[in-house]
């Protein structure tokens, strides 16, 4: 292949498993955010697909996290829900359950560290506000994002984001460290054009 750069997810693809299992992982999956989502074991179901192969694709896909991550030393500015998610949205793309992520901020909304709190089932998941809160007295947090996916693809906040949110919120408020926002990743559709909810855009942050 002349050049990567231009080739399609196929024919990369092609380069680590070939042709034939590249196109019907391609088929079955029906895109790379599925296929980064399926297993050791399921990518073996598929034919031509061996450990070798499947540990490979595996491999890519957890570089292609690592890689997003490295940016995380030069303590990039977080102060809007674009920046916030941008960090973020990679490294959630492949969660089939919801994690829920922690940002820490110095006084400069600069990043200082990310810690993933807790792992919840495919649409619930538990956060105790000492888990969130205890790591960011130790980092010295000035402030804090929350950060979660949803692994329906829909980042509209249920009744428990809210309520959650605003536990935090308060939380916070006595430990005089700011809860900044509350993003939550999904998938962008024609409906809906952000891969993203910012809890506070909507108003979530104010209000009883």
């Amino acid at each position: 292949m002349e050049s990567l750069e231009h080739a399609n997810n196929t024919e990369l693809l092609t380069t680590l498993a070939g042709k034939q299992a590249a196109e019907s992982l391609m088929q079955h999956y029906g895109g790379l955010t599925n296929l980064a989502q399926a297993s050791f074991n399921e990518l073996q179901l598929t034919k031509g697909i061996g450990k070798s192969k499947a540990a490979a694709i595996k491999s890519a896909f957890l570089l292609a996290q690592r890689l997003s991550r490295e940016s995380y030393a030069n303590a990039p500015l977080l102060d809007t829900p674009e920046q916030i998610a941008g960090l973020l949205r990679e490294q959630n793309r492949v969660y089939t359950v919801e994690n829920f992520q922690v940002v820490f901020l110095n006084t400069r909304k600069r990043l200082i560290g990310v810690e993933t709190i807790s792992q919840g089932t495919l649409d619930t998941i538990l956060v105790n506000p000492r888990e969130v809160f205890f790591p960011a007295i130790c980092r010295h947090a000035a402030a804090i994002a929350l950060v979660h996916n949803h692994p329906s693809g829909d980042p509209t906040p249920s009744e428990a984001d809210i309520r959650v949110t605003r536990d935090l919120i308060r939380a916070g408020q006595l430990l005089k460290i700011e809860v900044i926002d509350h993003i939550i990743l999904g998938q962008r559709t024609e409906v809906q054009p952000k891969d993203y909810f910012s809890l506070r855009e909507a108003g979530y942050f104010y209000g009883p």
